[in-house]
């Protein structure tokens, strides 16, 4: 398996950013949406940067016929995103009292990006997952937002702990969304991104395209 690079990573926080500008819109007049996220964002979640919705949908026009991606959430305000990481940090803690500062950060940071670099925070990132024409989701190997101490290390996108049709619809959905442009976060399988620090960083582009935003500022 080749090299995870977690968002903790000093080459991510490394990577410019030279803001494009872009507003923030909303989703749902293009995408299935699903509001399992709704309660915490508050409809934030169903925001996106423009160019990383015009990849989605290409990507979702790439996929097999009868299968449509299931949107579920994007857009998190810097607030939200720091309260997520500190809540699992503190967890972490918890069950790991001897581990260091940093060891804590980097654990975290498999699950919930640091707040400063967080590619949600930016517009930059979506979860997703596939569903059949009606709606009903495809098998992916564990529930969307699994962390890796639950699931055994199975939201893993390369993880072997999987059944052959939970990787088969993995491949389904990372080729589409990898042709059109995303890249995935390596310890989440449902979570693609475009336009932030760690795309630039994994496709060599000299700075990030998006930073963090607040939505009254789209």
């Amino acid at each position: 398996m080749s090299e995870i690079i977690l968002m903790s990573d000093a080459r991510v926080a490394a990577v410019p950013v030279e803001e494009n500008g872009e507003p923030l819109v909303d989703v749902r007049a293009h995408l299935r949406v699903d509001d399992r996220k709704h309660e915490d964002s508050r409809g934030a979640e169903v925001h996106l940067r423009q160019g990383v919705l015009d990849r989605l949908l290409r990507a979702q026009a790439l996929l097999p016929d009868g299968l449509r991606l299931l949107f579920v959430e994007g857009y998190r305000p810097p607030a939200l995103q720091r309260h997520y990481f500190e809540t699992y940090a503190d967890a972490l803690r918890a069950a790991h009292p001897d581990w260091s500062a940093d060891r804590i950060r980097g654990a975290a940071s498999r699950y919930v990006s640091p707040p400063e670099i967080a590619p949600h925070s930016a517009g930059a990132a979506v979860d997703l997952t596939l569903t059949d024409a009606d709606g009903r989701e495809l098998d992916l190997g564990t529930p969307m937002n699994a962390n890796p101490e639950e699931s055994d290390g199975a939201c893993y996108t390369g993880a072997g702990n999987i059944t052959d049709e939970a990787r088969a619809n993995r491949a389904v959905l990372g080729e589409a969304l990898s042709a059109a442009g995303l890249v995935n976060y390596p310890t989440e399988w449902w979570h693609w991104s475009y336009g932030d620090r760690y795309w630039a960083l994994q496709t060599g582009a000299p700075a990030a395209l998006y930073g963090a935003k607040q939505l009254d500022a789209a």
